[in-house]
């Protein structure tokens, strides 16, 4: 059978043509690297080094959605931040091999950075205070907003109609995610919120550290949202680890911008998000045939049980006090 999804289309072959149709000659060495949303590839150039190859997901992202993540990236390296932009070839760096948009990209390697240090912690927030800085000269006219209430809202109806929850978690799953719904309304008002372009998914898996160079990386999911999104997500461990790595990081930021220490309370809302948009995406995207493989676990009672007692942890964190820092 074949399948009809349009990732499906996207060969080897057509891979090299899109590549080739910007004037580059592709060595037939094309490996697919990690990535679920969209598809990337390492290409294999002559006589060059290897470029990346980046193929949107159809309908996901307008033209002038991708554009406007390719603008920031280009304004970033401009400002000189270590990300990774993409290729400008006669002043476009967005191409159509229809129905795929597809960019290409200067190859960067490294590692993660170690969290627990805290020379690379500091190093983060003077990146993250440049970055921005640079986010908030204008806002995003087609990328999308962190709406709080409205983003749970969305992700549950996605999740209850998805039919991929079993049946026995569906009553606590709808209760715990309405009383956060009720919550996140009080805590998270868009409208009383400062928002500037932020990257949107900043943990280490998009931060790459090399001869002491660390890039922010993949920026597929940047919009406009508080600056804290690209905070909270680099901590880890107890409340005073966290507060401790805070420290570090507000350090290094500090010396850009002020640090949002008033949208630490806006923490656990932000955390309530990401893991309720979490399973909201596996549901949307389970016709991909390439996600139940890399995730057959989904649709099992494990992933659903420790889902739901989650959202019931966070629903305990809402209403606890929000982490402070001291004042010197």
């Amino acid at each position: 059978m074949t399948s009809s999804h349009p990732y499906s289309e996207l060969t080897q072959e057509r891979v090299m043509d899109a590549t080739e149709s910007l004037g580059y000659l592709c060595d037939a060495r094309v490996f697919p690297l990690n990535s679920y949303e969209n598809r990337v590839y390492q290409i294999g150039i002559e006589d060059e080094q290897p470029l990346i190859g980046k193929f949107y997901r159809p309908a996901r992202w307008s033209r002038e959605q991708i554009q406007e993540e390719h603008d920031f990236l280009l304004e970033l390296q401009a400002d000189e931040l270590p990300v990774v932009a993409p290729i400008v070839k006669d002043g476009q760096s967005l191409f159509l091999d229809d129905p795929f948009y597809f960019a290409l990209f200067p190859r960067r390697g490294g590692q993660a950075p170690e969290l627990a240090n805290d020379d690379d912690l500091e190093l983060i927030g003077r990146w993250l205070g440049r970055l921005h800085q640079t986010g908030s000269r204008k806002q995003f006219a087609h990328r999308p907003q962190i709406q709080g209430s409205d983003d749970l809202i969305k992700a549950s109806e996605q999740v209850l109609s998805s039919g991929l929850m079993p049946e026995d978690y569906r009553h606590n799953y709808r209760t715990i995610s309405d009383a956060l719904i009720k919550l996140c309304e009080n805590l998270y008002r868009p409208q009383a919120i400062n928002t500037l372009r932020i990257h949107g998914d900043l943990h280490t898996g998009n931060l790459l550290l090399r001869d002491d160079i660390l890039y922010m990386v993949d920026f597929d999911d940047c919009l406009q949202g508080p600056a804290m999104q690209d905070i909270w997500m680099l901590l880890s461990g107890t409340e005073q680890e966290q507060r401790q790595q805070l420290l570090v990081i507000k350090e290094g930021y500090e010396m850009f911008r002020p640090f949002p220490t008033q949208e630490l309370a806006l923490i656990e809302t932000l955390r309530t998000i990401r893991v309720m948009k979490y399973a909201a995406w596996l549901c949307n995207r389970w016709s991909d045939p390439a996600f139940p493989q890399a995730f057959p676990w989904f649709t099992g009672h494990r992933f659903w049980s420790e889902h739901v007692n989650a959202l019931q942890e966070q629903l305990a964190a809402l209403q606890e006090a929000p982490i402070e820092l001291p004042i010197f």
